[in-house]
């Protein structure tokens, strides 16, 4: 009964660290950050990044390469929800400031800061 216990504890752990969203940021367009003197870092695969002039080091080689980011405030370009969520709460622990990002999924409504996921 206790290795059950054990077990779905691990596994809300888990679960927890990467599907609740994480609080406290929010979701602006990569253009606004850099206006608001944000250093960008895109954390998606090498090849789905296009034409991007940020610091690109996909979320794999993020604990070997966070820092070559500077410490300043970050904001970050994920592809889905669960590699922003993983990646924001690893750069929090290492003391970084994350206040935006942006999803390279997310369509505007027209409204700053107000995105539609499609979920």
């Amino acid at each position: 009964m206790l290795y059950i216990a054990v077990l779905l504890l691990a596994i809300l752990f888990i679960a927890y660290r990467r599907y609740y969203p994480v609080k406290g940021i929010q979701c602006i367009r990569e253009s606004e950050a850099k206006e608001l003197g944000r250093t960008v870092v895109d954390i998606r695969n090498y090849h789905e990044v296009r034409d991007s002039i940020s610091i690109v080091i996909p979320y794999a080689y993020l604990k070997r390469f966070y820092s070559e980011i500077p410490q300043s405030s970050v904001h970050l370009i994920a592809g889905d929800r669960v590699e922003l969520n993983l990646s924001v709460r690893f750069l929090r622990k290492k003391g970084f400031e994350v206040r935006s990002y942006e999803l390279a999924a997310c369509k505007s409504k027209g409204k700053k800061g107000v995105f539609d996921y499609g979920v």
